[in-house]
């Protein structure tokens, strides 16, 4: 079953707005913008289904106009059921100058025997800055599936101006190779990915080290955080727990998102006395 979801966020009158958005079921979409005096767009991708079901494709398309600011949240677990076939997800995210887009997804259980592949590609104009997080969980623990999936990948694309400039490939097959070894898992259960890029902004240092005070706060975890290239930054979480890593990505997405918040409207008060003089 193909399962659609479109979604445009425009920019008008200093404000950004869901300027147009088709889905067709299980999905929903709802604006969960608390503080009327913020001008950016908060969504929360809904869903009527229990979960990725055999033979589901997903196809996702995300387009954020300039100046405009999207802050996508998911609603819960994305459970990937039993299959045979497998299910698919594709996500086209289109940026265009001075945007953002930020979404951390709630983190994704694998049920025994189910297979997953994710591709998304997302094309970056000019300067604007992308926040993207993911989580992966060994599965129903607490029900004794441990690592009993069949397949999991999710593929990352990101193109600047047309340019490939990361490339991101996450690929378990528990079945196939002792995932749980050194160099893999290593004894933890869940796996995290985030992704940020800001073209806007040449040295990252100072918030990548920001990243890291943040980060040793964590208890039972293992972590990095790279730099790919001049504009990017990626962390890679490892732990035993779901929650415990949504939190901390939760938290350096705000900070990424409130940073650049406050930058922006700093850029229009200048814009705004250079008008004036």
């Amino acid at each position: 079953m193909i399962n659609r979801l479109n979604i445009v966020s425009g920019f008008k009158d200093g404000r950004s707005y869901l300027k147009d958005n088709f889905f067709t079921r299980p999905f929903r979409i709802a604006n969960i913008n608390e503080d009327r005096s913020d001008p950016s767009l908060y969504l929360m991708l809904m869903s009527s289904s229990p979960g990725i079901l055999d033979n589901d494709h997903y196809d996702i398309n995300i387009e954020v106009e300039s100046e405009s600011r999207l802050q996508l949240q998911s609603q819960s677990y994305q459970r990937l059921f039993n299959m045979k076939n497998g299910a698919q997800q594709q996500m086209k995210v289109s940026l265009s100058n001075e945007s953002t887009f930020s979404y951390i997804q709630h983190p994704i259980v694998p049920h025994e025997q189910s297979i997953f592949k994710a591709h998304n590609v997302i094309a970056l104009q000019g300067n604007c800055s992308l926040t993207l997080g993911e989580i992966i969980t060994c599965g129903r623990k607490h029900s004794g599936e441990v690592f009993l999936f069949s397949k999991f990948q999710n593929l990352t694309e990101v193109f600047h101006n047309g340019k490939l400039i990361l490339k991101d490939n996450v690929l378990l097959q528990p079945l196939l190779a002792d995932i749980e070894t050194l160099g893999q898992m290593e004894g933890f259960t869940h796996q995290a990915t985030l992704i940020h890029i800001n073209t806007g902004i040449q040295d990252m240092k100072s918030l990548i080290e920001d990243t890291f005070t943040l980060l040793q706060s964590q208890e039972n975890v293992a972590y990095g955080v790279s730099q790919p290239f001049a504009n990017g930054m990626i962390v890679r979480m490892l732990g035993n727990g779901g929650e415990q890593l949504y939190n901390a990505f939760r938290q350096i997405e705000d900070k990424l998102w409130n940073m650049e918040k406050q930058v922006k409207v700093e850029n229009q008060i200048i814009e705004s006395v250079e008008n004036y003089n």
